[in-house]
């Protein structure tokens, strides 16, 4: 998966502002390290640094159990969303967080228990990140507090009317 990212991210003029929720935050902190010259400012919403394989080994025993129909059936399907989880479980980028140069703004939900200590230590870990935790929303800010997280995107990258207002 890291490998088509990074492909395609190569096909795009630089530098990039990258903005990544959960996995898509994994993969842009990676391209950060592989690539810095090509990043100039990040956004990781809910991203972890170090895969939690205990939790990853529980869902990937729950992706076996559901039904096919439970899974996209345009782009990943059953299969790939298991063999994506087992390739992650033993992942952990802590090592290299001291390499990302670029401005980072790490965002969490405030009820995101699962990636709220994640989120305290990667702001703590990067050089040049700021962290923000979004009321009343879980994990999927986006789609939980879209204005909120659109305030907070606007307010790091500027644009009109900026402010991180929530």
């Amino acid at each position: 998966m890291f490998r088509g990212f990074e492909e395609y991210c190569g096909r795009l003029e630089g530098p990039l502002c990258l903005c990544g929720l959960s996995l898509g935050g994994v993969l842009a902190l990676r391209y950060a390290m592989e690539h810095p010259a090509r990043v100039s400012s990040m956004v990781l919403v809910g991203t972890q640094y170090a895969m939690p394989s205990g939790l990853l080994r529980f869902q990937n025993a729950v992706f076996h159990l559901m039904p096919d129909r439970a899974f996209p059936r345009d782009g990943f399907g059953k299969q790939g969303f298991i063999a994506l989880s087992r390739s992650m479980m033993y992942l952990d980028l802590e090592p290299r967080l001291r390499e990302v140069r670029c401005p980072v703004l790490v965002v969490c939900g405030e009820r995101d228990r699962a990636n709220r200590s994640a989120a305290l230590q990667l702001s703590g870990k990067l050089p040049h990140a700021e962290i923000a935790f979004v009321p009343k929303a879980g994990h999927e800010v986006n789609t939980e507090a879209p204005k909120a997280l659109a305030g907070l995107l606007t307010g790091f990258w500027g644009g009109p009317g900026a402010s991180a207002g929530l």
